[in-house]
């Protein structure tokens, strides 16, 4: 099967700091009223993925769509359900496949609005569960369901009004309800696994083969002895399927080395591809940075190859 070489794309954003706060009010970090994805820009992306090898597009959907379930949910220039239908089938006209991505944890789940300050409620699991049915039917059952989970600590929400941190059964019952529902709509769960970070054996206990592992670092250093790194190493000796994910976030060449690490480190068959990212909204601020990030991916692809 032919690997996955994937780019993550934003049409919602809203998903670190809920108020202005003071360190942040030039940064795009701040959440909006208003959606942070150019059409245009957006456009002019899905044109130029093909040509440096990207094959599959991870959509960041958030508060950018009129969900039918929960319209509640959508920011002013919110997609509507029709409009997202019609550029998923743009993409797959290119050879592009489209993957839908919800994050639930709760330092990045200000895209649901008032549900985020109902998180573990019967209320939360409802609307979880709507989102979750209805996207997997506006994607026309896709293979993977990317459903985020990463960085909730006190540590990543201490510039937060309203922090909210699930912690042991907690965590993973609300996590296996996620995948349940995923599973169920036949689509395959996929996230962040940057929780094995801080809880190894917890986590290789009961996190379950099906679910996809995108570890993710974005430096240039790769070292075993940097537990960001070796947490590909551990997932591979548990027989996970993993999608190492790199980033220009902070590293232009991240991507390539990323690549060069895990070909060597991942048994072919639990390697399923690559993910890239650059953490930027879809706009024509960005676009220089999009493209770089893309660059980059070419430049991987053929270190794999």
């Amino acid at each position: 099967m032919e690997k996955i070489w994937a780019y993550l794309l934003h049409l919602g954003y809203n998903m670190w700091l809920d108020w202005e706060h003071p360190n942040y009010r030039e940064s795009d970090s701040v959440c909006t009223t208003s959606l942070r994805c150019e059409k245009e820009v957006w456009d002019r992306l899905v044109e130029e993925m093909p040509k440096y090898g990207v094959n599959m597009v991870v959509i960041d959907l958030g508060e950018g769509v009129k969900y039918r379930s929960h319209p509640e949910i959508a920011i002013d220039g919110a997609w509507e359900v029709d409009t997202l239908k019609e550029e998923l089938k743009k993409m797959r006209d290119k050879g592009l496949e489209p993957i839908p991505k919800l994050n639930f944890s709760t330092t990045h789940d200000h895209w649901l609005g008032k549900y985020s300050r109902c998180v573990s409620t019967e209320e939360y699991y409802k609307v979880c569960s709507d989102l979750i049915n209805e996207v997997i039917d506006i994607f026309g059952g896709p293979r993977f369901f990317h459903l985020g989970m990463d960085e909730e600590t006190y540590e990543h929400q201490r510039d937060m009004l309203y922090v909210v941190v699930r912690q042991y059964e907690l965590w993973w019952h609300d996590f296996l309800f996620l995948v349940n529902e995923v599973d169920r709509n036949g689509a395959r769960a996929w996230i962040w696994s940057d929780h094995l970070w801080r809880h190894k054996e917890e986590f290789l206990q009961k996190m379950p083969k099906q679910v996809v592992q995108s570890n993710w670092y974005y430096d240039k250093e790769f070292s075993s002895d940097i537990v960001y790194v070796r947490a590909y190493l551990e997932l591979a000796e548990a027989g996970y399927d993993q999608i190492p994910t790199g980033s220009n976030w902070s590293c232009e060449d991240n991507f390539p080395l990323t690549v060069e690490f895990c070909k060597k480190n991942i048994p072919d068959e639990h390697l399923l591809g690559f993910l890239q990212t650059s953490w930027r909204p879809t706009t024509r601020k960005w676009f220089e940075t999009h493209i770089k990030a893309l660059e980059a991916v070419k430049r991987g692809r053929e270190i794999y190859i």
